[in-house]
Order: structure tokens, then sequence, then C-alpha cells
């Protein structure tokens, strides 16, 4: 029977095996087609952050390399859960002799394991599948983790962008305004008013105009390196909606978000897969202890029929012992490592989420409180220059306030997302997929997808 199975062999499967490869599956369709022959999706006419982060899973590089290092890692699961673990040798032997003899009683026919590969006993292979096992799913660890992360710098890039759209909109409301008053300026001033009013209103439209240019400069160049995430030309039309991206709700409280960033986050996970597989090369040294045993057999035609059996025996006991510590010195640094990152990701999630639930505070206070209340001045303000209380210079500076305030806002709107996308990387999870199962495609953001 040994013999048999030694012409195929089988694969002593560790439990979690197809799993694992099911997982691997829900993703393939994504990488698996060459890249020549694969079509990236066109950006819409006004490019959401959902079909610019989907176009960015299909298109990084890094991404598609920690697919197919998953990949390699869990077939390595039956190139070490095979057994026999040692080819079949057969030998062939012919005897030359003055003797009477038949040919077939001349012909040694024998057949073993291959001397130069120990035959393992079942256990010490199937030890050797799971600690295969448990790197395939530290892989898949390293791929989501690296998914989260390029979610994270995409969605940066992308409010980032949205964030100095949103200031040349506020910045070209500014100049509006102040080319109105710049006229009003000149009438007055035609009409025997202060020269002074005329010449503050073309310098500070001239400092607007200025600020106008720099901040599209500065989008150009967000747009270029976001194109760049993208596989696109840096040069390419990318155009955003004309509005700053919806805040996205989070239903779960602040202990259920603490808790799963510690529970799922990718980084921790695969370092547990790591422990999980240093613990199995412990049982893998240990089993070395027990001896291997190589069966082999042989026919010299009608003459004689032998079965024999090689026990290799243990000998190298300091080896032995030594690979045992070594194993068990290295899960020990696996753990301590798992203990300390622990702590420093649920220390920076923290911290993350202090600073989101701020920037939230700030965004409701700016919207009921503070830009109607900057409005309002400005509209006091030009009902009071107009009848003649107010200089301009009080005109120019409730103007500012204004802009400034709406400026605020924007950027505590954005900060608040960007911090979202951070939480959403360092817990390893989808935010609208809290309360939910997580479904099996690691690639499950992007709706497209679906």
């Amino acid at each position: 029977m040994a013999m048999l199975l030694g012409l195929t062999g089988c694969v002593l499967v560790p439990e979690g095996t197809p799993e694992e490869r099911a997982k691997l599956d829900a993703n393939s369709a994504l990488f698996e087609p060459q890249v020549e022959t694969r079509q990236l999706p066109e950006l819409p006419a006004q490019a959401e952050w959902r079909a610019v982060l989907h176009r960015a899973f299909l298109a990084n590089g890094e991404l598609e390399s920690a697919y197919f290092e998953w990949k390699a890692a869990l077939a390595r699961i039956d190139q070490a859960a095979t057994w026999p673990n040692s080819n079949v040798a057969v030998s062939f032997s012919y005897m030359f002799s003055p003797e009477q003899m038949k040919f077939w009683d001349r012909t040694t026919i024998g057949v073993g394991f291959d001397p130069s590969v120990n035959l393992s006993l079942p256990i010490k292979v199937q030890t050797a599948g799971e600690i295969a096992l448990e790197a395939a799913r530290q892989a898949a660890e390293r791929f989501r983790a690296i998914k989260f992360d390029l979610q994270r710098k995409v969605l940066s890039a992308y409010l980032d962008l949205a964030l100095a759209e949103e200031k040349i909109r506020i910045e070209r409301d500014n100049l509006t305004l102040l080319k109105l008053l710049s006229d009003s300026a000149a009438d007055r001033a035609q009409a025997g008013g202060p020269l002074q009013d005329l010449l503050k209103a073309q310098i500070e439209t001239q400092i607007a105009e200025n600020e106008l240019a720099n901040l599209e400069a500065e989008v150009n160049s967000m747009r270029g390196t976001l194109n760049g995430m993208l596989a696109r030309d840096a040069k390419a039309r990318l155009k955003l909606p004309p509005r700053l991206p919806s805040r996205r709700p989070v239903a779960a409280d602040d202990a259920r978000l603490i808790a799963v960033a510690v529970d799922q986050n990718p980084e921790l996970a695969g370092l547990a897969r790591q422990v999980a597989g240093r613990k199995d090369a412990i049982e893998l040294a240990r089993l070395a202890f027990l001896p291997d045993i190589i069966p082999s057999g042989s026919v010299t035609g009608s003459v004689s029929q032998v079965v024999a059996a090689m026990v290799m025996l243990p000998t190298k006991v300091p080896a032995i012992r030594a690979a045992i510590d070594e194993a068990e010195a290295m899960t020990r640094s696996a753990e301590a490592m798992l203990r300390q990152t622990e702590k420093d990701r649920a220390a920076s999630f923290v911290a993350n989420l202090y600073v989101m639930r701020n920037a939230e505070r700030q965004t409701e206070l700016y919207q009921t409180r503070v830009v109607p209340a900057a409005q309002q001045l400005v509209s006091s303000s030009r009902n009071a220059y107009a009848a003649g209380a107010v200089g301009f210079a009080d005109l120019i500076d409730s103007e500012r306030t204004l802009i400034s305030v709406r400026r605020l806002l924007a950027q505590s709107q954005v900060e608040r997302e960007k911090r979202l996308a951070a939480l959403e990387a360092l817990a390893g999870v989808d935010i609208e997929t809290l309360g939910r199962r997580r479904s099996t495609p690691l690639l499950n953001r992007a709706s497209p997808l679906q």
C-alpha cells in the first residue's frame, strides 16, 4: 500500500485549508487575467470616491503582488503536506553467471523510497502542512493590510483634492464679491468719495486673484498625484463633483470601534498567524525525536522475495534540542511583538478616533453657529457701509472672517473623513460593514466590485 501511495502521493490537508482557498478564489477574478488583457474601468464625468477607489484597487501593482504571494503561500501547503514525502525508487539488476538459470531468475527488481530523502512519519508531514497553512493565512492578512493601506492613501489624496477644489470655489466667491466692492468704490471715488477705498479694494482683489492662481496650481499637482495612483496619465482629465464628499455615517459607538480595531487589525492578525505557525514549528521540532521508517522490497525471479525496512534513528540529539530551543525562542519573540503591536495599534486607533470626534464637533460648531454668524456679520457690514456707518476696512475684515470660517469648515469636514479612512486601515474593516458579517471578497469596499 505504501508503494502504491508513493507512486501518486496524497495531501494531508490541514483543517481550514479549503476555507482559505475559497477566500483567495473570491478575489481571483480581479488579478488572474494577464495585465495585457485587463480593462481598467473608465472614470465617470464626475468621479465619486467609490469609482476612484475601485480603479485604484485594480490598477495597483503592490496589491496584485500581495495577491500572488498569498496564492504562492497556499500552493506551499500541498508541497509541505504531501505524503509520502519521498519519491519511489525502482531498481533493476541482472546477474551474469555460468550457471544454467532462467532470465527471470537472474533478474532482481527492487522498489523502495529515495534513500537520499527520509520517509517522514505522516504526523510530521501533517504538522509541516499546518505550518504552511499559518504562513498562507499570514499572507492573506498582509494582502488585507495592503488593501486597507492603499484605501487610506487613495481616499486621503482624493479628499485633499476635494478640499483644494472647495477652497477654489470659496476664493472665487470671494473674488466675485471683491470685484463688486471694487466697482462700488470706483463709483464713489468718481463721485468725490475717498480714493483709499478704491485702492484697498484693488489690492484685495489682486491678492485674491493671486491666491486663486496658487490654489489652481496646487490642484493640478494633486490631480497628477491621484492620476498616478490610478495608472492614468498625470495630465488626464479628472473632475470631481462640485461639492465636498458627503459625510459617511458611523453607526457603531466608540467602544465598538475600539473592540473591532483590536479584533480585526490585519497586522495584528498576521502576527497572530505567525505565532500560531511558530508554535507548530515547536511541535515539528519535537517530532524529530521519532524515528522514520523507510520500507522497501525486492524480487529476484523465483529465487527470493524480500521485504525490508530501514529505521532512521534520531542520533543528532543536540541538533534536535537546539532546533526546539530555536523554535521556542522565535515563538516568544513573535508573542512579544504581537503584544507590543497590539498596544501601539490600539493607541494609534484611539488617537485617530479622538481627532475624528473633535473634527465632528468642529464641523457641527461651524455649520450651526460660526458660519451663520459670519454671514450675518458680512450682511450687516454691507448695510452699514452703504449707510456710511462703517469704513471700507471694516467691510473687508468682515469678508475675510467669512472666507476664513468657510475654509475652516471645509477643513474640519475633510479632516473627519481622512481620520475615518485611517481608522478603517487600522481596524482592517470597512466602516459600512460594521454590524454585518464580512463578505468573502476582501476588496468589497467599492460597490462596482460586487
